[in-house]
């Protein structure tokens, strides 16, 4: 027995086999890249179509917003009114 390390004449070489074979059958290597570029192109058409939802939500965001910061300037003015009637 020869130690891995020495050199060994190319005819006692190991000469490659054949090609290994995947385990997945090739019906499931298709249908699962088939699956994949399904989901992928739903996904970037599904992103296409949220557009217009994304400016309608900051649109009502900023109102409610705007509606809140109105209401809250309500309550103060009628609560300082109320202060300064209080008479000592």
């Amino acid at each position: 027995m020869t130690h891995p390390d020495t050199y060994r004449p190319a005819a006692t070489r190991a000469v490659p086999g054949p090609p290994r074979r995947s385990p997945v059958p090739a019906r499931v290597a298709l249908r699962a890249a088939t699956l994949a570029a399904a989901l992928r192109d739903r996904l970037r058409d599904g992103l296409r179509d949220d557009a217009g939802y994304t400016t309608e939500t900051v649109i009502v965001t900023s109102l409610l917003a705007a509606a809140a910061l109105a209401v809250i300037a309500i309550i103060v003015a009628k609560v300082t009114g109320a202060a300064n009637a209080i008479n000592m």
